[in-house]
């Protein structure tokens, strides 16, 4: 059972070292169901608290001594969790959990394992316990090397547990889109320090401009990817999914300009802006998604100060996005003053 339990543990050995990341990941100790105590376990393993992973654990524990549980995890960068649905039944005064569980362990050098599996957690009726409290704890484990990837990992059920909700189908092949263009490009952290999450997610509902009356709504689902995160400028990956074409990458029409100023001195006057040709962004800076206008806008700021900036508008209309107002602010003069250089906004 120990060395199924933590196979993620083997699989650390080949590399040593501390994590920064134990001073990062967020302290979660949370005894209040079992599916709560499969991810608290996790968050002590990745902050290095290892005295409060062992606590997780009934008599039963996960390695012969203390010492060899720290040993196994000298490698181990991160470990990401997830649960799927518990099941419970009831036994000579206890409560046993099964959780299905799958695990995507990272070593420091970067390479990955999925493994996957059941944990079973027990809860001793509270009325009948003596001092020390025992709260809900591990009691024994079995994970295996999944042959899914970590997305599609967690087991179905552990015994006759419920089946966990039907997946978001348009949501995972975005995010698996995303992971397969971007996975190497964009930061893995947002600006604030946490892993990067799930994306923004919106459907529009919508009629062809040339629909019947009583033709149905269509539906398009609209997906904005966190990629990156510079001084003053946080860019965004867009995927759009429907019935008929499915997942694509979003990419934004952008008018690629001639800028005159006087003296041919960009901190002096601006004297012309010209549309010279177009082009596409596969990202957009500072940008969102307003569901009343079904619009997404972006700030793109020049530099810091965000006195010379471009702005953009891109209207959803008939199934896709138009680019429908450009405004340049070229002026070096820290104020605000743009100039609309491209201006198609018409009722969709």
């Amino acid at each position: 059972m120990r060395s199924a339990l933590f196979a993620a543990t083997a699989f650390s050995l080949a590399v040593t070292g501390q994590s920064a990341l134990s001073a990062e990941a967020p302290y979660v100790d949370d005894r209040s169901d079992a599916a709560a105590v499969i991810r608290s376990f996790y968050s002590a393993i990745n902050r290095h608290e290892f005295a409060r992973a062992w606590d997780y654990f009934g008599d039963t524990k996960p390695a012969k001594d203390f010492g060899s549980f720290v040993k196994g995890y000298d490698g181990t960068d991160e470990v990401e969790v997830k649960t799927g649905g518990v099941s419970d039944e009831g036994a000579a005064g206890s409560i046993y959990f099964n959780v299905p569980v799958a695990i995507r362990a990272t070593a420091k050098d970067g390479s990955e394992a999925v493994f996957a599996g059941c944990y079973t957690l027990r809860q001793v009726n509270a009325q009948i316990q003596e001092p020390p409290f025992r709260p809900i704890f591990i009691d024994k484990g079995a994970l295996k090397p999944a042959k899914a990837g970590f997305e599609d990992a967690v087991p179905e059920s552990c015994g006759d547990g419920p089946r966990p909700p039907k997946k978001d189908e348009a949501l995972e092949q975005a995010k698996k889109a995303f992971a397969a263009t971007y996975g190497d490009q964009c930061d893995k952290k947002t600006p604030d320090g946490k892993a990067v999450g799930e994306p923004d997610a919106y459907s529009i509902h919508y009629k062809e401009a040339d629909s019947a009356s009583d033709e149905p709504e269509r539906e398009t689902r609209l997906f904005r990817f966190f990629c990156s995160m510079g001084a003053y400028n946080e860019g965004a990956v867009y995927y759009i999914h429907d019935a008929i074409t499915g997942v694509r990458q979003l990419q934004f029409a952008s008018p690629e300009l001639d800028i005159r100023y006087e003296n041919n001195n960009s901190e002096g006057k601006v004297q012309a802006v010209n549309i010279i040709g177009f082009q596409t962004d596969d990202q957009l800076v500072n940008s969102e998604y307003d569901d009343a206008t079904k619009t997404i806008s972006f700030f793109n700021k020049w530099r810091g100060i965000g006195d010379a900036s471009s702005t953009g508008t891109y209207l959803f209309r008939n199934g896709n996005f138009s680019l429908v107002q450009y405004d340049v602010d070229a002026s070096y003069d820290d104020e605000s003053n743009p100039q609309t250089v491209l201006d198609y906004n018409t009722a969709p």
